[in-house]
């Protein structure tokens, strides 16, 4: 085994003990910090084998309507029904995101050949609201290096899902009508049209991306029990005390969670 590889997979092991014990990592050396992409993907997956987790879904996501797309795999105990209850303390910090997710309605193997976004999108087979909590294992976030970050999961703390719509193309996704709230305290971005917009434009340029990240790259299937969610379309909001959180997304079932 390398040094590299033994640095990575260390920081794999205090990732791992950072979420089970609830405490935050000091500054990293410089040789646990993933060289690239690659090595940061590699963590996730390290992460979610070390912690016996399962895949239950993805976030991805982009900076920019043209920019490079990342994404991390979920564990499954982390994605949740509308309304449920959770403790606020093992989530450090808090911040708050309303986005619109995918579920496919078909598998898509793993292929050597890549999945063209015509097939992709012919596979989506439902949408819904969902409320991503992000949270981070490094005390120093979010001035923490980007690979770092892409390797703690991309900074995900858990997942709330409304209930899912079937999918219609119409739907506006580059700038849907919203209301976002805390404890009934309007928390929409400003925004003059009380619609919302999303760094990556229209989220569904990330689909294929996404399939093709799994099925060629990770070499894993996309199942239609995975829930995609796909970016901001609020920003983050910081909550500093208890209460709940609700979004509304014209068209799509609301969805909530509260923090105790």
């Amino acid at each position: 085994m390398t040094d590299t590889v033994s640095a990575t997979s260390e920081l794999s092991r205090r990732l791992v003990d950072a979420q089970r014990t609830n405490q935050l990592l000091d500054t990293l050396p410089p040789e646990q910090i993933p060289a690239d992409g690659d090595a940061a993907y590699a963590i996730q997956h390290e992460i979610l084998t070390m912690s016996g987790a399962q895949i239950g879904g993805w976030k991805i996501g982009a900076k920019s309507a043209d920019g490079p797309i990342q994404g991390a795999p979920l564990p499954a105990s982390g994605v949740h029904a509308d309304g449920v209850s959770l403790p606020r303390n093992v989530f450090s910090p808090l911040g708050l995101e309303l986005e619109i997710a995918f579920r496919f309605g078909r598998r898509f193997e793993p292929s050597s050949e890549p999945y063209l976004e015509a097939d992709v999108f012919a596979g989506i087979d439902a949408i819904g609201a969902t409320i991503e909590i992000v949270a981070s294992r490094y005390a120093a976030w979010p001035d923490v290096d980007k690979r770092a970050q892409l390797a703690d999961l991309q900074n995900h703390g858990a997942l709330i899902c409304g209930e899912f719509t079937p999918y219609r193309s119409e739907f506006p996704f580059v700038a849907p009508a919203l209301r976002f709230s805390f404890d009934g305290r309007d928390i929409t971005p400003t925004e003059p049209s009380g619609r919302g917009t999303n760094p990556a434009g229209d989220p569904r340029r990330l689909l294929t991306w996404f399939v093709n990240h799994c099925t060629q790259y990770c070499g894993i299937a996309v199942t239609p029990d995975l829930i995609v969610t796909a970016g901001s379309y609020t920003g983050m909001f910081f909550p500093q005390t208890a209460g709940t959180a609700s979004g509304r997304i014209e068209g799509l079932a609301p969805v909530s969670v509260t923090l105790f």
